[in-house]
């Protein structure tokens, strides 16, 4: 079971945080100017004041890291256009500041980037795939017929044919 810590002692953990001095720290807290090294080095061997110095500083470190939810957050309200930058302007009456959102470049690479997390099991973008492909190659058939060439069906009727002359030709 976990020992709360007393005011001074709370006091105490949040200035070392602040200036990592524990002797000050100390003296901030509200102890003797005379004692206070030796009391700062001393809370700082505490259990209880120890634990409570490092999920403070966790979380402190945790507030600074942008975590996943956050940048996707932060994507998609540039996608939409929500985010604005702000952009300074010279001109010869003065500088002005002003707000602007995203152009559309960087609003299409934030869409991408928010479409990278997702999985690539969704049955809607493989079946747009699938269709893109075939799409692509009927178009490579035509234009393959078009300049001349014969296709897959084409060239099997001819084998086909040439198969049967063969046999024909023996009887």
């Amino acid at each position: 079971m976990t020992r709360k810590l007393t005011p001074k002692q709370q006091k105490f953990a949040d200035e070392y945080i602040k200036s990592g001095n524990a002797a000050d720290a100390a003296r901030k807290a509200g102890y003797s100017k005379r004692s206070a090294r030796s009391v700062g080095q001393e809370n700082l061997t505490k259990p209880d004041i120890k634990q409570y110095i490092d999920e403070q500083m966790a979380e402190i470190a945790s507030k600074r890291i942008m975590d996943a939810r956050e940048a996707v957050e932060l994507l998609t309200r540039i996608a939409r256009g929500e985010e604005k930058e702000t952009v300074i302007s010279s001109t010869p009456e003065g500088v002005y500041e002003s707000q602007k959102e995203a152009d559309l470049k960087t609003r299409i690479s934030a869409v991408k980037e928010i479409l990278k997390r997702y999985p690539g099991d969704d049955r809607l973008v493989k079946a747009q795939i699938r269709k893109a492909e075939s799409e692509a190659d009927i178009a490579e058939s035509k234009a393959k017929l078009l300049r001349g060439g014969k296709d897959n069906r084409q060239v099997k009727t001819d084998e086909y044919l040439e198969g049967l002359k063969a046999i024909l030709k023996d009887e």
